[in-house]
């Protein structure tokens, strides 16, 4: 891997801002910028262009929108390494499949990055886990020996596939966990609601996935309890709102950050309906949000299909 970090920022005034004070003006602003190994840069191409190994951190609505101007060529043997937690709402992929069909990346060259582990924790050097997915293992395991280090620990997996639909649907899930916690439901309620949520992912990997897993382990159960009970997490976050009676709208704003679980609800919905895996909790989380059911009924329906 490279030696050089090339940083994309979409805003110009915000590279201003972070080359004077090294620091992100919008996010994780105590994390200090190094710019002695870090360069900033608003022309995605030229990114592109300069760059072996590509690392996407943008929203999953906004992937596509972000790359669509950009010339195909640029593409030609770059490795994509993906921190996207969701799905191409335009083509109802997850980011390996998007990458491998609309610019053509060879499956050996995509990897995806798997948690549990929050940025806000990364950024303050607390001890975090994550895994490596892709099909191509050398390629996994060349990523990991770049990121492990005295707070980060990571192990490989070549379920990226099965790995990627874990991860959005756990955000899903995050927001459901939010919804109750807002309604006063408890801890009890909320181990029943999660326990039922892993097995719930499960049932749609087999359905959709090929590869049987251990959905037990640090990327897919892991993922999930970090997201639906976490401080830092902003789809549970997103649901806690919705639970004590914000609209979807009211939530957003007030938020100012993106719950990729919003988007993620919708498209999986979508796609489960030609899968047609039993998901109640994201029928339910769905009926919520873009049915504007009420919470309270659609929840209280819910407890009784968790029994």
């Amino acid at each position: 891997m490279p030696k050089e970090i090339i940083w994309w920022h979409r805003h110009q005034d915000d590279i201003a801002f972070i080359q004077k004070h090294l620091h992100n003006p919008r996010y994780l602003t105590d994390m200090h910028v190094d710019l002695s190994k870090v360069s900033l840069e608003n022309n995605l191409e030229k990114v592109i262009s300069n760059s072996d190994y590509l690392l996407l951190a943008v929203p999953s609505a906004f992937v596509h929108q972000t790359l669509k101007d950009c010339d195909i060529a640029l593409f030609k043997d770059k490795v994509i390494i993906s921190a996207v937690k969701g799905v191409n709402s335009e083509t109802h992929q997850i980011i390996s499949h998007y990458f491998e069909t609309v610019w053509q990346i060879n499956s050996q060259n995509i990897a995806a990055i798997a948690g549990p582990c929050h940025a806000e924790e990364v950024a303050m050097e607390k001890l975090s886990y994550l895994t490596i997915a892709s099909t191509n293992l050398e390629l996994a395991q060349n990523i990991t020996s770049h990121l492990d280090c005295h707070y980060i620990l990571t192990k490989t997996s070549d379920d990226i596939y099965g790995i990627e639909y874990a991860t959005v649907l756990k955000n899903v899930y995050a927001i459901a966990c939010g919804i109750c916690h807002g309604l006063g439901y408890g801890d009890n309620f909320q181990s029943v609601l999660v326990s039922a949520s892993i097995r719930e992912i499960e049932t749609f990997l087999d359905a959709c996935v090929l590869t049987h897993r251990d959905v037990k382990s640090n990327a897919y159960l892991g993922d999930l309890l970090v997201t639906a009970y976490s401080q830092f997490s902003r789809n549970r976050t997103f649901g806690n709102m919705l639970g004590k009676g914000y609209n979807v709208k009211s939530a957003q704003l007030e938020m100012n950050m993106i719950a990729e679980g919003y988007y993620a609800t919708k498209t999986m919905n979508e796609i489960n309906s030609e899968v047609k895996a039993n998901m109640p909790i994201l029928e339910a989380v769905y009926d919520i949000i873009y049915n504007q059911v009420s919470a309270k009924n659609r929840m209280q329906n819910l407890t009784q299909a968790l029994i």
